[in-house]
C-alpha cells in the first residue's frame, strides 16, 4: 500500500488501532501495513462518509492484478459471513481495501516481497449510507427492523383464556399433578 489516502470511519479506525495493538504483540508481519493505513488515512465521521469508500460491512467490488472482478463483503473476522461471500480486513487484501473510494488502487507489498495490485471497482453496498437513505431516517426515526403483525385487545387472552390465575391460595393439587 503506497501514495494511497483512505478515508477511515471513527469505527473503522479504531478497529484498526486495536487490530494493531494486538498484532504487534504478536510480532504479525502485518503491523507494518497496519501502521502505513492508519498513517495514511483520514478519519471522517460515521454519518459523513461518502457512499463510494469501502466500510466494514461493504459490499465491494474488486480486481487483484488483471484477474476477473470479485465481491466480497468486507467483514471482521471469518464467522461474521457466509463461507465465501466475505473478506476479512485482517487479511492482506481486506486491509488494502478499507477506506479506498471506487476506482482507486494499491499496491500491496508483502514482507516476501511479492505484491500485488488491488482495484476497487465499486461499493454495490455501505452500510452507512444505507442508514442514511432509509424511509425511517427521514422522519427521524430508528428503525430496529421489526414490524407489528397483529395487536390483540388487552381484555382478549390466547386461545380463548379468561385471564384468571389458575391456581388459588389454597389449591395446591401437590407433587402428583406434576
Amino acid at each position: 500500500m503506497t501514495g494511497t489516502i483512505y478515508r477511515l470511519t471513527t469505527k473503522d479506525f479504531a478497529v484498526l488501532e486495536v487490530m494493531l495493538m494486538r498484532r504487534r504483540a504478536l510480532a504479525d508481519p502485518a503491523v507494518p501495513m497496519l501502521e502505513r493505513k492508519l498513517a495514511e488515512s483520514s478519519v471522517v465521521p460515521i454519518g459523513t462518509v461518502e457512499p463510494d469508500v469501502a466500510t466494514l460491512n461493504s459490499r465491494v467490488i474488486f480486481r487483484v492484478d488483471d484477474g476477473q472482478a470479485e465481491t466480497r463483503t468486507l467483514v471482521l473476522g471469518d464467522a461474521y459471513a457466509p463461507v465465501g461471500s466475505g473478506l476479512p480486513v485482517g487479511t492482506w487484501r481486506g486491509l488494502c481495501l478499507l477506506g479506498m473510494r471506487a476506482g482507486q488502487s494499491a499496491l500491496i507489498e508483502r514482507p516476501d516481497g511479492s505484491g500485488e495490485r488491488i482495484l476497487l471497482e465499486d461499493v454495490a453496498y455501505q452500510p452507512e449510507a444505507a442508514r442514511r437513505t432509509a424511509p425511517d431516517a427521514a422522519a427521524g426515526r430508528r428503525s430496529h427492523g421489526l414490524r407489528l403483525v397483529y395487536s390483540a385487545e388487552a381484555d382478549r387472552w390466547p386461545l380463548g383464556g379468561d385471564g384468571k390465575i389458575r391456581q388459588t391460595e389454597g389449591d395446591d393439587p401437590g407433587p402428583s399433578a406434576a
